[in-house]
């Protein structure tokens, strides 16, 4: 299994261009991935640079046509035309999609700063590994407080799942709205977290919840100790990042580790402001 993240600036590149083509183009390159998860995805948002208020989600969708496309509305607003403006992620996944969850993150009033809304997707697919969450987040930006409420809310929502996973629950099979699926403990999280893997919050995403939760650990120091994690902002934009740092990454639950083979860093492309992270699973 092969899985890309990357938040692609509403598939704006370094050149100013907004091209969902390009975006699944460099990501093809990357590998021939089984799953893309995307963060800052924009339909109906002219007034972002470069775009004309296309709908990239349903752009992005058809340029993947044998991908299920699992969108998720961070922000979901009106416009002066009656029409609706939506900024979020999405997962695009070759395999199966079992059951989707899309968690609203908590939104703390902060009235020092400006901010918006987070999402976080949680699909869990049919794999050859057998079922698997994958989940994908982009958290706030400007606010401490509502970025750490954000990842107290993303462990409680693994630590939910795995309690399903290892009860004994009622196996519905009348295929109505309490039909049963599979549940897992096994994870992949990834996204654009927006802060630096020397952050306290680094830490606290990955620290112990309970006996029955396996741990998200960050899958860059697992597979390269002792080697900091390339740079995944900034590389290429200077304009809008004078300083490049790694703020994207992907997490796995504990279990799940003997499966990963690789995880890199794409520092080539230019597509986005961000680089696309590869993970691969054996």
């Amino acid at each position: 299994m092969k899985l890309i993240t990357w938040n692609i600036q509403s598939c704006r590149g370094c050149d100013g261009k907004v091209s969902p083509q390009r975006i699944v183009e460099h990501a093809r390159t990357l590998a021939d991935f089984d799953v893309l998860c995307l963060q800052e995805v924009a339909a109906n948002m002219p007034a972002l640079p470069g775009s004309q208020g296309e709908n990239q989600f349903e752009l992005l969708a058809a340029l993947l046509p044998r991908y299920a496309a699992i969108p998720g509305a961070a922000v979901d607003t009106l416009d002066d035309k009656g029409h609706r403006r939506v900024f979020g992620n999405l997962i695009l996944s070759r395999y199966p999609v079992l059951q989707v969850l899309r968690h609203q993150l908590p939104w703390p009033v902060d009235a020092a700063v400006t901010s918006m809304p987070r999402l976080l997707i949680e699909a869990t697919l049919d794999t050859p590994l057998g079922p698997l969450r994958v989940m994908t987040t982009h958290l706030e930006y400007y606010s401490d407080r509502q970025r750490a409420a954000q990842v107290e809310a993303i462990r409680q929502a693994h630590a939910q799942a795995c309690a399903h996973a290892n009860a004994s629950e009622p196996r519905d099979s009348e295929n109505g709205p309490f039909h049963w699926y599979p549940k897992t403990t096994a994870a992949i999280l990834t996204g654009d977290f927006n802060f630096k893997p020397d952050d306290p919050l680094h830490d606290r995403l990955q620290a112990p919840i309970d006996a029955d939760t396996p741990p998200l650990l960050d899958l860059w120091p697992q597979l390269h100790p002792g080697q900091p994690q390339p740079d995944t902002i900034g590389v290429h934009d200077h304009e809008q990042w004078p300083e490049a740092y790694a703020c994207d990454f992907i997490l796995a639950s504990a279990d799940l580790l003997p499966r990963v083979r690789q995880v890199r860093v794409d520092s080539a492309t230019s597509a986005s402001d961000h680089q696309p992270m590869l993970v691969c699973l054996e």
